[in-house]
C-alpha cells in the first residue's frame, strides 16, 4: 500500500511540475530559452527555438 502511494504522489508530483513550464515556441518559452546557456540546450530545443523564436512565421503566432 506504501508503495502504491508512494508512486502516485511520485506521478502527481512530476505532472505538477511539468504543468509550470511555457508551451514551447510562447513568447514565455523564447525568454526562458534566452536566459539559458546556449550550451546546455538540447538539439531539440535548439531547432525548436530557431523555428519559433528565430524564424517566426504567421503560422508560429
Amino acid at each position: 500500500m506504501q508503495k502504491a502511494m508512494g508512486l502516485l504522489l511520485g506521478v502527481m508530483a512530476v505532472t505538477w511540475l511539468s504543468a509550470c513550464a511555457p508551451e514551447v515556441g510562447s513568447d514565455a518559452w523564447c525568454q526562458q530559452m534566452k536566459q539559458k546557456s546556449a550550451g546546455d540546450w538540447t538539439a531539440n530545443e535548439a531547432t525548436d527555438y530557431a523555428k519559433h523564436c528565430v524564424f517566426k512565421s504567421d503560422d508560429n503566432k
